[in-house]
C-alpha cells in the first residue's frame, strides 16, 4: 500500500487552517533530498510554519512537500520528501500528529529497510522524535 503520510499531512493541514490556527511541521533535515535553510536546523530538525501567509505555492504531493519562502529576507525553494516530515501540529495549542515509521521508510536510526541496523550503544537515546513549543 501507499504511504498514508501525505494524506494525513494534507488532512491535518486543512483541519488546522479551518480552525484558524497556524500549521507547523517538524522535519528531519538529515533525510536525503531535504532542502531547507540549514542555518535554522537544530538537533537535526527544523520547524517550519506552512500557513498560506508564510509560504508561497505550497504543494503537498504524494512524495514531496514544497513551497517558496523567505528566510532572513532571502527567498528559497523548500523541498521536503514526505518521509522526512516527523510531525504536523497547530502552533496555538499543539494539537496534531507525530508520525512513526512506515514500511519502506528509513528507521529512526538511519538504516533503510532490509539493512542490518547499526549496533546500539548505551549512550543512544530512544529514536522517537520530540516536539517542543515554539513561540
Amino acid at each position: 500500500m501507499m504511504s498514508s503520510r501525505p494524506y494525513l499531512v494534507r488532512a491535518f493541514n486543512e483541519w488546522i487552517l479551518d480552525n484558524e490556527c497556524t500549521p507547523y511541521i517538524v522535519v528531519d533535515a538529515g533525510i536525503q533530498g531535504v532542502q531547507v535553510p540549514m542555518e535554522h536546523v537544530a538537533n537535526g530538525q527544523i520547524v517550519l510554519n506552512i500557513t498560506p501567509g508564510a509560504v508561497k505555492g505550497l504543494v503537498i504531493g504524494n512524495s514531496v512537500l514544497e513551497f517558496s519562502a523567505r528566510f532572513g529576507g532571502v527567498p528559497m525553494q523548500v523541498i521536503i520528501p514526505l518521509r522526512a516530515v516527523i510531525a504536523i501540529y497547530a502552533k496555538e495549542n499543539g494539537q496534531g500528529m507525530v508520525f512513526g515509521s512506515e514500511p519502506g521508510t528509513p528507521d529512526p536510526d538511519g538504516t533503510d529497510p532490509g539493512e542490518s541496523p547499526a549496533p546500539k550503544t548505551e549512550e543512544r537515546t530512544s529514536g522517537r522524535p520530540t516536539l517542543k513549543v515554539v513561540k
